[in-house]
């Protein structure tokens, strides 16, 4: 659609009304206008929406790039080729400086964050929720059989990426991992994961009964066959991931298993989905040298499970 051009009126324009109109347009570009984010050949495309203050602005741009930036794969890149941000401020009784995120897959693939409006910098890079969302950039959309895949992966990650991008101490995203697990134990026995998941409730236990599978996969992985959960995924994104598609959960663990050479992925899927009651950390713990001590951990000196730990969770350098 054309739109007419604006005729030039011969009045003269004030300096002060001329001031006053750049100001204006400054700000609507600096709140309108993306900003690109790039990691190899992968972009994310950031915007901020319903804020004027320019210094405000650039924190939330530094804010999210680098809660986006914990996130690339171990080849440097994003995981889908291009994805947009859309970060809006709201009014919020909620103590949390990100009381809502959302990832949308309708027409292009979208990370939604809503900030609470007056959250510092310091408050916004301690949330988990950035992280969170944009783990889900790393998988097709599941369904809703496939929901505690999803939601799992990212609950996992948004402890142990952030612990490699140096935004926790390792150890405190081993703490903050498990106290997610206690919530979801304490959710009790109920319906299997799958059918929690059409139901769309049950949230305790489909989020973190799927972080505790990925946990089990990355652990399998790194002890077992040589690889590790970010390789994995890094060669889906390679090979198979497109944002906007719906894949079925049994054909994303059948494809991870292909990938890595594996019979893994699928076989504890299975068991997982059906499962009633939250699974067992008992072994995974053994491995990593972890121990519950009342509410708190304690972490094992001996070797194998102290540089087992050190990979999953120290911090890496990132391209």
């Amino acid at each position: 659609m054309q739109t007419a051009p604006i005729p030039m009126r011969p009045y003269p324009v004030s300096i002060c009304g001329l001031i006053a109109l750049l100001f204006i347009a400054a700000a609507f570009a600096a709140t309108h206008n993306p900003r690109t984010v790039r990691a190899g050949e992968t972009e994310l495309r950031i915007e901020v929406v319903g804020v004027d203050d320019p210094k405000r602005i650039e924190m939330l741009h530094r804010w999210v790039e680098e809660a986006a930036r914990a996130t690339t794969l171990p080849s440097g890149r994003f995981p889908l080729r291009t994805a947009r941000v859309r970060i809006s401020e709201i009014d919020s009784r909620s103590t949390s400086p990100v009381p809502w995120g959302q990832t949308s897959r309708r027409d292009e693939v979208s990370v939604l964050l809503y900030v609470r409006r007056g959250a510092n910098y310091e408050q916004l890079r301690a949330d988990w929720t950035a992280v969170h969302e944009f783990s889900h950039l790393a998988h097709p959309y599941l369904g809703e059989r496939g929901r505690w895949l999803a939601e799992g992966l990212a609950s996992y990650h948004q402890n142990v990426l952030r612990a490699r991008a140096g935004l926790l101490a390792p150890e405190e995203g081993w703490r903050r991992l498990d106290a997610g697990f206690r919530r979801g134990e304490a959710a009790g026995p109920g319906p299997s994961l799958e059918t929690l998941g059409r139901q769309r409730g049950g949230t305790m236990r489909v989020y973190w009964a799927g972080a505790a599978y990925w946990l089990e996969m990355d652990l399998a992985l790194r002890r077992d066959h040589g690889t590790a959960l970010p390789e994995v995924l890094g060669r889906y994104a390679d090979c198979c991931l497109v944002g906007t598609a719906q894949v079925t959960p049994e054909a994303f663990v059948a494809a991870l298993d292909r990938i890595a050479g594996v019979d893994l992925f699928e076989r504890r899927h299975r068991e997982y989905a059906d499962a009633t009651t939250f699974p067992s950390l008992d072994n995974s713990y053994r491995a990593l040298g972890i121990a519950r001590e009342g509410s708190g951990l304690t972490f094992s000196d001996e070797s194998i499970a102290r540089r087992l730990r050190a990979a999953m969770s120290a911090r890496a350098l990132r391209q």
